[in-house]
């Protein structure tokens, strides 16, 4: 009963999870934000006190519940654990003793990478930043085509409740990491259950800890117990060690698949004081050679699967470079924006504060509606790769819209009003005369002006009636309206450069309408 209980809490929240991630047409109404509010990293970061105590007293009690049903990427394990026993249909899991060393020394370089803002880890180690990236840069260009199929479908029967949606890749270096991690995972979880939580994710090793004083824990029954090792089999964490009746309770993810599998009723999920010891039961004595040589295949065995976790992460960072250097050269370097400075996200405050906050699960960049939101490669620094930045190849930055600010859940972006997000600058115009069509073609344009919402940008007299473009930086707010719409080609006239901190600038609406007044001439 209590596994049928957790399966159906885990599908239930990993479904609603993904398709937060994935709705783009708002079917989910915004109170269920509260699924990311919930995930231990993003509370940490946001320091939300409420959250976090009850994790934590959530742990204490009954163990690790949020690696079992909270959070995405333990429940996704599990969904790849179940999926291998129907290919494997003898497939046996075994007793493993704990990866203490490298599961500490993982949480211990997360922490003083976090403590000198090399956010990068932290967010590449997050269980729900990793999920979130999964789902962002390879399940959801998916979930954009079968809408589009939809569209397709439905229009051919004058039914209009689809409409067809852009699909393009948001970053290269991020989709090849967010296919690593998919595969690594996936990988370790195939073939051995939850190796990825109990070796590699800090959040598991700091629950784990812990759980260890948990009140409520799955205890063995010693008149009861033959020594099967049916629950052992069933492990998918390999904390069971049936022979001497001992469980890892640092490792014990509370699936409850050793009670479900046990037939003589033997394990029992019962209240325990913390220190309290089971008696310990007579077992067969085995020699010390087999020991000894049981002991040094599963050292080879988890050298391999370092060195293996090793090799993917540097080549696919490494693959990343290569193919990002390759467009940087082969497509960007064509428009030549000469932008030095990348433009944070309105809220972000300044580059020191992302990084500090951000966990890099795109959740913003799957929810920007102008899709004007994506990943940076290198623009802010190593410790930012990955992180959010606006980039306006496919349309601007809405200016009354604060959607990213609404769905972080780390404080990265900070919530703004229609108000403040019209007052936030997150970068200022400039504009390069050689390149405007005004100028070398003498043609009539104004594009750059009709998509200016503060009229940082306006039209100036120029040659008989030609105007062309004058821009006013202390009123411009970055929102990239000018760049996205401006025609010249090969290279822009007019771009938004950014700040590494974002002000508060003052907009009187008599500076706009005399502005307005000059353009048309009233």
């Amino acid at each position: 009963m209590l596994k049928k209980i957790r399966v159906i809490l885990s599908v239930l929240l990993l479904s609603l999870i993904t398709l937060y991630f994935l709705d783009f047409r708002d079917f989910l109404p915004e109170s269920f934000s509260f699924l990311e509010e919930i995930q231990f990293v993003p509370a940490l970061l946001a320091v939300n006190i409420l959250v976090l105590a009850s994790l934590l007293l959530l742990t204490l009690l009954f163990g690790r519940v949020y690696c079992s049903s909270v959070c995405p990427m333990g429940i996704y394990q599990d969904l790849v654990a179940w999926l291998s026993k129907k290919f494997i249909r003898k497939k046996k899991y075994k007793y493993s003793k704990a990866k203490n060393v490298l599961r500490w020394s993982v949480l211990a370089a997360t922490v003083v990478a976090f403590v000198f803002g090399f956010n990068f880890l932290v967010g590449l180690l997050d269980p729900y930043g990793a999920y979130g990236r999964m789902v962002t840069h390879l399940l959801r260009p998916a979930y954009l085509a079968g809408n589009n199929l939809l569209e397709t479908i439905f229009t051919s029967f004058d039914n209009y409740a689809f409409y067809k949606v852009s699909i393009y890749m948001l970053s290269v270096s991020s989709a090849i990491i967010a296919l690593i991690t998919l595969v690594a995972i996936g990988y370790l979880a195939w073939r051995n259950g939850r190796t990825y939580c109990n070796t590699i994710c800090p959040v598991g090793t700091t629950l784990g800890f812990l759980s260890k004083y948990a009140l409520f824990k799955i205890r063995f029954v010693d008149e009861k117990c033959n020594l099967c090792g049916l629950c052992a089999m069933k492990c998918k964490a390999s904390c069971i060690d049936s022979k001497n009746k001992q469980i890892d309770y640092s490792r014990c993810v509370t699936c409850f698949n050793c009670l479900e599998s046990c037939n003589r009723d033997a394990m029992k999920y019962r209240f325990s004081l913390p220190g309290k010891k089971r008696l310990a039961a007579t077992v067969p004595a085995y020699s010390g050679v087999k020991e000894e040589k049981a002991e040094k295949e599963m050292k080879s065995v988890d050298a391999s699967k370092r060195r293996f976790l090793s090799a993917t992460l540097a080549t696919g960072l490494a693959a990343g470079h290569l193919i990002a250097q390759e467009i940087s050269e082969g497509v960007l370097s064509k428009r030549e924006l000469k932008r030095e400075v990348p433009i944070a996200p309105p809220g972000a405050v300044s580059f020191d504060h992302l990084r500090e906050k951000c966990i890099s699960c795109h959740l913003c960049v799957s929810k920007c509606p102008s899709h004007v939101i994506k990943p940076a490669f290198l623009e802010y620094g190593l410790g930012g790769m990955m992180q959010p930045k606006l980039y306006f190849d496919h349309g601007f930055c809405n200016y009354d819209c604060t959607i990213c600010g609404e769905v972080c859940p780390t404080g990265a972006i900070l919530p703004l009003t229609k108000e403040e997000k019209n007052h936030t600058q997150m970068g200022q115009v400039q504009f390069i005369i050689e390149n405007c069509i005004v100028y070398y073609d003498e043609t009539s344009c104004g594009a750059c002006s009709e998509h200016c919402p503060t009229q940082a940008v306006h039209m100036v007299p120029y040659k008989g009636v030609l105007t062309i473009p004058e821009i006013n930086q202390d009123i411009c707010v970055g929102c990239g309206g000018c760049e996205s719409v401006c025609p010249a080609i090969p290279y822009k006239a007019i771009y938004v450069e950014g700040l590494s901190a974002q002000n508060i600038i003052e907009i009187k609406k008599e500076e706009v309408e005399d502005v307005v007044i000059e353009d048309f001439g009233f």
